[in-house]
């Protein structure tokens, strides 16, 4: 291995002793890439992460999406004894109320939707019935969206005819806390302590070392960026541009707060659009984690915070937070010896619980891509490329929910919906407008269910479907679709409730069944 920093002494393509990492801030961001690091690559780094305890957390991202039962699962951790530590409670889909119009109401389930016939896309059948037989809808033909209006839950079985996903609300600083614990037992040293200077390193610009307001100097091969929005490294000391999306993604203020648990704890996170954009309300075991996300120039924080405090379901727990954000990503994640993760190489909000899933993809992807002496520049571009496309494919299907909208009721929504959008989304929405057909990407987190779910949920109607469906006549269809839908009915309806389930601590998954969004495997 090539000595990483130019002021040791090794000559370069010797090999030498593990590399030193130095992870610059805890929370989430710092305590997943310690972790998985110290884990994943035992022999080849020694870790030091630096954090103070007198700079805070952002601390919005409670929901989670199911691709975090792999990241543990990889690390070894067991899930009831991860249920136990973060509070979390299980969460099969997210809940959309008022997007499309003031008055609709759909699911975003971890599951498809029915399943291929004959090679089409089951979708194609349903909407060729769906004017017919109103009362059979969508989400009857996914178990993860019954069971979730149900308020039942059950982990997939191992083998079953239609999967699905599942995933996690939790508090977000007993996860990290966790994962600290679990890192120290493996050799991360923590530093408490503020960074007062970033040193350059020679020749190349990179960062040789950081220095505490104590005076400790720590230096590093390799330094992680988990700062948050301050981007003190990648940003700050390093120059990487910050590329806006807010002509997109307008809103750039959050409020938050907790309140009181709820008795009967929903599988599913709650969005609910206001007239300037929307509140977020997420089921922990001994809390519930709530927020409004709004554009500034439509509503003041006073007022913001007027309405979140008036749509609590329990007694307040603390004084609201407030969070300034501007939606975007850094031009690069990874330059010269600095890797962001975590808010400071983007941000975007937890509309679709993507914050942890973009940390994780990082922390894999750095691994993937980990220097070793020679070709790092190749490394580093492809990790670079791999991360805009996560950031971008994120963006566009958050730029979805605002731009389908039907809402009449203020100007934020009337400008969501009128406004040019990326020019890979355009083409995406027009295909279905057209033809029902659904193009998504091989690699990347959203499948054909999710475009489908908001699709159709905001209101999107295909003017046709796959001809092959459309001349097969539409009573020939009525019996199979009711015998799927009351059959998933019936397995969801045997599935034990929500809230009994975590009363006894969770249950075991079962260690075959699939770990992805969709019930496939996760990758």
């Amino acid at each position: 291995m090539k000595a990483f920093n130019n002021n040791r002494s090794e000559a370069v393509g010797m090999t030498v002793g593990p590399q030193r990492i130095v992870i610059v801030g805890g929370g989430t961001a710092g305590w997943m890439s310690a972790a998985a690091l110290a884990h994943l690559l035992p022999s080849s780094v020694s870790l030091q992460l630096v954090e103070s305890e007198q700079i805070g957390t952002v601390g919005v991202g409670e929901a989670t999406i199911p691709h975090i039962r792999y990241f543990n699962s990889l690390l070894g951790i067991d899930e009831r004894e991860f249920i136990r530590a973060t509070q979390a409670t299980y969460k099969l889909a997210i809940e959309f109320v008022g997007w499309g119009r003031e008055t609709s109401r759909y699911l975003h389930p971890f599951s498809a939707f029915g399943g291929d016939i004959d090679g089409i896309d089951f979708h194609h059948y349903w909407l060729h019935t769906r004017d017919e037989w109103p009362e059979l809808s969508l989400d009857a033909f996914s178990l993860a969206a019954q069971a979730a209006r149900l308020g039942r839950f059950a982990p997939p079985p191992e083998e079953a005819e239609f999967g699905y996903g599942y995933a996690f609300h939790l508090d977000a600083s007993r996860y990290a806390r966790f994962l600290r614990n679990y890192a120290e037992q493996r050799g991360v040293t923590r530093t408490e302590g503020r960074i007062q200077t970033v040193i350059p390193r020679e020749p190349d610009g990179g960062i040789a070392a950081v220095q505490l307001t104590s005076g400790e100097r720590i230096e590093g091969d390799l330094f992680i960026d988990c700062s948050g929005f301050r981007a003190l490294l990648l940003g700050q000391a390093l120059g990487v541009p910050f590329n806006s999306w807010k002509h997109w993604l307008p809103c750039d203020r959050a409020v938050a707060i907790a309140c009181g648990a709820l008795a009967e704890p929903p599988s599913f996170t709650r969005s609910t659009a206001t007239a300037t954009g929307w509140q977020w309300r997420i089921p922990l075991q001994e809390r519930t984690g709530n927020g409004q996300v709004y554009d500034s120039r439509h509503i003041s924080d006073d007022e913001a915070c007027a309405q979140l405090m008036a749509s609590l379901v329990g007694e307040p727990n603390g004084e609201p937070n407030l969070i300034r954000f501007e939606a975007g990503a850094r031009a690069r994640s990874w330059e010269k010896n600095v890797v962001a993760i975590g808010l400071s190489s983007g941000f975007l909000e937890p509309l679709e619980s993507t914050s942890i899933y973009l940390i994780q993809m990082a922390i894999f992807k750095l691994v993937e891509f980990f220097p070793r002496g020679e070709n790092e520049a190749v490394g580093r571009e492809a990790f670079n490329r791999w991360m805009s496309l996560e950031y971008e494919r994120v963006r566009d299907f958050i730029i979805l929910h605002y731009h389908l909208n039907q809402r009449e009721d203020s100007s934020f929504w009337q400008d969501c919906a009128h406004m040019s959008v990326p020019d890979s989304l355009k083409r995406k929405i027009a295909l279905f407008r057209e033809s029902a057909a659904i193009e998504f990407y091989d690699q990347g987190l959203f499948a054909l269910p999710s475009w489908l779910a908001v699709y159709l949920g905001q209101g999107l109607s295909p003017q046709a479907i796959d001809p092959r469906v459309a001349q097969q006549p539409v009573e020939s269809l009525k019996q199979p679709l009711e015998q799927l839908a009351n059959h998933l009915n019936r397995y969801a309806q045997a599935m034990p409730r929500h809230r009994e389930v975590l009363a006894r601590g969770g249950v075991a998954p079962n260690t075959t069944a699939p770990m992805s969004l969709y019930g496939g495997r996760y990758g």
